[in-house]
């Protein structure tokens, strides 16, 4: 059934951080922080099922996509069209750089796409807001295959125990859902009971 399939947006979090996974995910926990708000807030004019026309290309936005092959399913920002060639697009609010969290989010909504309509997906865009720049990312053998992988990973980690929090001090203060993991509180306790042993 298509409603047990990993989500698309929970493999962008599994990538960013397995415990942040498995609090969202698998307990459910949700918390806002101004990088939500703020990413809502971009999304408002796109959140909408809709179809535009720009010049040559044909825009489907909030596009539902699944992989029965991967059991993963979600909403793509939108699907470009120009001249046959399919491009999926995502919308982000930070800056652009190497984040293979969002790398893989587009990559698995591709592979969704191309088992939907059985067309060749080479390359996707990420619109990071903060410095308006497009990415365009190559659906490379290696980014398919790490992200099979990653969400083979995810479904798995998904019926086990919770992964102890990341060593990243920059992700964990970004996180929306610092105030629920508590991080540093779980490393210092963990470094504490280490040294009373």
């Amino acid at each position: 059934m298509i409603e047990n399939y990993l989500p698309l947006a929970y493999l962008n979090a599994w990538e960013y951080c397995a415990r942040r996974f498995y609090l969202e995910y698998v307990l459910g926990e949700m918390e806002d922080n101004e990088h939500i708000i703020l990413g809502r807030h971009i999304h408002r004019n796109i959140n909408e099922e809709s179809i535009l026309t720009e010049g040559d290309t044909v825009i489907r936005q909030q596009q539902w996509v699944w992989s029965d092959q991967l059991k993963v399913a979600g909403i793509i920002d939108a699907v470009e069209e120009c001249n046959g060639q399919l491009v999926p697009v995502e919308y982000k609010k930070g800056k652009m750089a190497q984040h293979l969290n969002d790398h893989f989010q587009l990559c698995a909504a591709a592979i969704c796409i191309e088992e939907r309509t059985g067309r060749s997906i080479p390359y996707g865009d990420i619109f990071y807001h903060a410095n308006r720049r497009r990415e365009t990312v190559a659906f490379t053998p290696q980014l398919r295959q790490a992200t099979e992988q990653a969400i083979l990973l995810a479904q798995n980690a998904a019926t086990g125990a919770m992964p102890s929090p990341i060593n990243n001090t920059k992700k964990c203060q970004s996180c929306s859902l610092q105030r629920i993991c508590l991080p540093f509180e779980v490393k210092a306790l963990r470094a504490h009971n280490q040294s009373q042993i």
